[in-house]
């Protein structure tokens, strides 16, 4: 079997002829620019059904920082999907949006003077509503990366998960499997606001009661804090003979890291009171503390992102972040909506087909308020990992291809 560096070092081989004929490319830099032209892949020359489209991908890609390294994988996602389809009519214009509204106005700007038809990205709110105002006029639909619901719309799309889908399926689940009484512990920071009414809103819905809800300031002193409220508030509630049997947790890995422990050493029986989460808890639970065995969240079917992690590391080296899916998929779905007449094949007619898109996330269908429907599975956290214990709705998601290399030039 070829190690990863032989798969990475082909694709790079490949690449450095798909961009020949192109723009000069110096990632890293602002206002970098690559073109990958999917006729050429793998050295076959296919005449199109239709005109090649040009779609611009547009990311945070300079710096070292968190937002760049995710933005990197998220660009060898979308070469990944682009050699993988194999002499599909569309190129790829790959420019750096600087993670700001200037620097995305700027690389739209340059992109639709290049013929972009269609813009992918950016990742960051503030640079999708900058890369939105430059495309609007022009009628250029912007397929972004974030996932703030208030910049949907008006030609903006997102292709993201939105955190108030995830919130209502899991609470759905949660209520009915037989859990009625709620504590939360929200973060004091925008995720926490965008989670917080749609979590209130499935309660009520459910008929379900929210006993208590503790804001905690997003540090480690402020977490600790609030994670002794709720658990001394649960506790009281199990004195006074009015259980609560559900606790919302709308955190990330390192808070999970933190407050695991802590329950444990307050007395919080999590066997009794449900620890519920949203897909933030998409992350490996190996060595994890016994506490969290048990916890359900709302995410999509792990399988196929296995199987996508394992191909992206054969042919880079390391594992994907897990927004590379987004990119994997929007570039997919670029690929089939070109084969659609032009100049309007990236409409809004096309992108909101009732069918939606299949992809390793699994289907998504855009409505016309530019948010993506998706469908969730719920998981459950066991000893060492997590398993589906309710399907995504919807049409199976087909895995990746088997093959788990780009190139068939791979030594």
């Amino acid at each position: 079997m070829p190690t990863a560096k032989p798969a990475a070092a082909s694709l790079a081989i490949l690449l450095a002829a798909a961009i020949s004929a192109g723009c000069g490319s110096n990632v890293g830099s602002p206002g970098a620019t690559a073109s990958i032209d999917g006729q050429t892949a793998q050295g076959a020359l296919l005449t199109p059904k239709v005109p090649p489209a040009r779609v611009a991908l547009l990311l945070p890609l300079s710096g070292f920082g968190e937002p760049a390294q995710i933005a990197r994988g998220m660009r060898q996602a979308a070469e990944m999907a682009m050699f993988e389809a194999n002499g599909t009519s569309i190129q790829l214009i790959v420019k750096d949006d600087g993670a700001n509204a200037e620097g995305a106005r700027q690389a739209a700007n340059a992109a639709i003077s290049e013929g972009a038809e269609v813009i992918l990205g950016p990742l960051l709110s503030k640079a999708a509503g900058g890369a939105a105002e430059v495309a609007r006029p022009s009628r250029i639909p912007v397929v972004s990366f974030s996932n703030d619901p208030t910049i949907a719309g008006n030609g903006v799309y997102l292709m993201s998960f939105l955190a108030a889908d995830e919130v209502t399926r899991v609470i759905d689940y949660a209520t009915q499997h037989g859990k009625r009484r709620f504590a939360a512990l929200i973060p004091a920071n925008a995720y926490g606001q965008t989670v917080e009414q749609p979590f209130r809103d499935a309660l009520t819905a459910a008929g379900a009661e929210l006993a208590t809800a503790e804001i905690y300031q997003p540090d480690a002193s402020g977490l600790q804090e609030g994670a002794k409220r709720v658990v001394a508030k649960i506790q009281a509630a199990e004195a006074a003979g009015k259980p609560i049997d559900a606790l919302f947790l709308p955190t990330g890995p390192d808070e999970i890291a933190q407050l695991a422990p802590f329950f444990g050493y307050a007395g919080l029986d999590t066997k009794k009171v449900k620890l519920i989460g949203t897909s933030a808890w998409d992350i490996p639970f190996n060595g994890r503390d016994t506490a969290l065995s048990g916890a359900w969240y709302a995410s999509t079917d792990p399988q196929s992102w296995a199987l996508f992690a394992q191909k992206f590391q054969a042919n880079f080296g390391q594992q994907p972040p897990r927004l590379a899916t987004l990119a994997y998929d929007a570039v997919r779905m670029t690929i089939e909506l070109s084969q659609n007449p032009p100049p309007a094949r990236f409409g809004d007619a096309y992108i909101t087909r009732p069918n939606g898109f299949v992809g390793v996330d699994g289907t998504v269908r855009f409505g016309a308020d530019g948010k993506a429907r998706r469908g969730l599975a719920v998981l459950e956290v066991q000893k060492d990992r997590s398993v589906v214990i309710d399907p995504a709705t919807g049409a199976r998601v087909p895995p990746p291809t088997a093959n788990p290399v780009i190139s068939s030039a791979t030594p």
